[in-house]
């Protein structure tokens, strides 16, 4: 089928066509993060229909979570092998076939293997929207595309598991994978309409070379032994545990020096290290990582904490954090025109400072403090959040050579989304270290004073994390050029 090349749609409907791009990967993002996070409120009824076990329910989520993650680093190749469009449809037709897939599934297998496929289709679709804003739009405009963007795609979240609860109630557990549907089948059409075939803000030419299989494959198993190390800190194998982590450790060094080698000999690398000469690049990533951390912690420690610590039912949870996501949606549109205005590294430390001031805060609640606080203090890590995610990506990758964005944006959102697997390990981890140094546990039915105090101390883990952060992030701030030859691209 014969396509019309960037320049052609572009002309066909003028200026307002990036913006129509924009919206086209959206709704296909939109499905990859609704996937990931809606599928929690059916693991208590498909786990009832399996008759499974909590540790083989988790690998519904970790499945996910573990393809995610390593597919992110494919997208640069698949983008210059196959293109921007063939790339994009590709991925939401494989998100359409993992609905489909688990949704008609009468054996658990194929669930997990819908999920693994939904994994890959959404790791290799988020890093896209961040290239295209580069790509695509001014730099006087970047800002306020990254804002409505963001904006959009945390709606998913906030909203899904809601209407996800009122499905799962009306018609079953397997309606929550069939509700990608609509979306894939609309990100699809829109594709053929306005996503190019080659990139917007350039043409790249197509990569000769095979995918990195090796390097691939040293990043699954490194992701993979550091994620079921993690959840061994927590069981009663602690030698298994450490052998897993060592493992990861080597399993990551071996990737490095791979990535290393297989650029000097003039290959095609997963991860261009030249990235990492990039001094902003490089202090963003650090911060995507331990940005990561602190979300993905927080975002299971905050409903535990109020359910356990606070003994709030499930339906208050919902209902204090509803605000918090709507105050984030709106936050992210308005930082977004700063972005164009405003240095970004100075928006990533307020947010960081907002969202650390958030942890700290929680630690002055007590179980008769009013809920309006609670609410109150959710609202300023949220607006934490809204500071920082338009204005990461832009402050790490504007320094970047053009052939280097599709690059810079796969590692980065990897590092996070990393970060993010080992954040909620983390959390879990340390609450059940410091419950049991209180003489507490979970299991217990009644909240006390040292449970109280548990929390506290993660609490306290995730603000020293944000402010160790900030370090990182002041580094974002751009210098006077220097006289430095440019690192090599691919």
């Amino acid at each position: 089928m014969n396509t019309p090349p960037v320049q052609s749609l572009s002309s066909r409907y003028g200026e307002r066509y990036r913006w129509l791009l924009l919206f086209s990967v959206m709704v296909g993002v939109m499905a990859s993060i609704m996937s990931s996070t809606i599928v929690n409120v059916a693991i208590p009824g498909m786990s009832h229909f399996f008759t499974l076990g909590q540790e083989r329910a988790q690998w519904v989520s970790s499945g996910f979570m573990v393809a995610m993650t390593v597919s992110m680093l494919t997208t640069p190749w698949l983008l210059s092998r196959y293109g921007y469009r063939r790339t994009y449809v590709g991925t939401m037709v494989l998100l359409l076939v993992g609905g489909m897939m688990g949704g008609l599934a009468n054996n658990f297998s194929l669930v997990l293997i819908a999920r693994v496929a939904e994994g890959l289709a959404a790791g290799v679709v988020q890093p896209i929207p961040a290239i295209i804003i580069l790509r695509a739009f001014e730099p006087h405009e970047q800002g306020r595309a990254s804002g409505i963007f963001g904006m959009g795609v945390v709606l998913a979240p906030a909203i899904g598991p809601s209407i996800g609860g009122i499905l799962v109630d009306l018609f079953g557990w397997r309606s929550i994978f069939f509700m990608v549907v609509p979306f894939c089948l609309s990100s699809i059409w829109l594709a053929y309409k306005f996503v190019p075939t080659t990139a917007p803000g350039g043409v790249v030419a197509a990569r000769s070379g095979g995918l990195d299989w090796r390097g691939l494959t040293l990043g699954t198993v490194g992701t993979l032994c550091l994620l079921n190390g993690l959840v061994e800190l927590r069981g009663e194998s602690p030698w298994q545990a450490v052998a897993l982590l060592v493992a990861a450790g080597l399993a990551f060094a071996a990737f490095i020096a791979w990535q290393k080698r297989l650029a000097a000999s003039g290959g095609l690398p997963l991860m261009n290290l030249a990235l990492f000469q990039y001094r902003q690049f490089a202090m963003g990533s650090v911060v995507a990582f331990i940005y990561g951390t602190a979300l993905f912690g927080s975002t299971y420690l905050l409903p535990v904490y109020m359910q356990v610590g606070l003994h709030l039912s499930a339906s208050h949870v919902g209902t204090i954090l509803l605000p918090a996501g709507i105050v984030l949606a709106l936050t992210i549109a308005g930082v977004g025109r700063l972005a164009d205005k405003h240095p970004t590294y100075l928006l990533v430390c307020i947010g960081l400072g907002l969202l650390a001031a958030s942890f700290a805060l929680m630690m002055a609640l007590r179980i008769d403090s009013a809920i309006w606080l609670l609410v109150l203090f959710a609202i300023v890590g949220r607006v934490g959040l809204g500071f920082i995610l338009p204005s990461l990506n832009l402050g790490s990758m504007r320094p970047l050579a053009k052939p280097l964005i599709p690059q810079g944006a796969s590692a980065i959102n990897f590092l996070r989304m990393l970060g993010g697997a080992a954040g909620v390990s983390l959390c879990a981890i340390v609450l059940e270290w410091r419950l049991a140094a209180h003489g507490d546990s979970l299991a217990n039915a009644a909240t006390s004073p040292a449970r109280i105090a548990a929390f506290d101390e993660v609490f306290a883990m995730l603000a020293a994390l944000c402010a160790l952060a900030i370090c990182a992030a002041w580094q974002l701030r751009e210098q006077a050029p220097k006289n430095r030859p440019t690192p090599a691209v691919d």
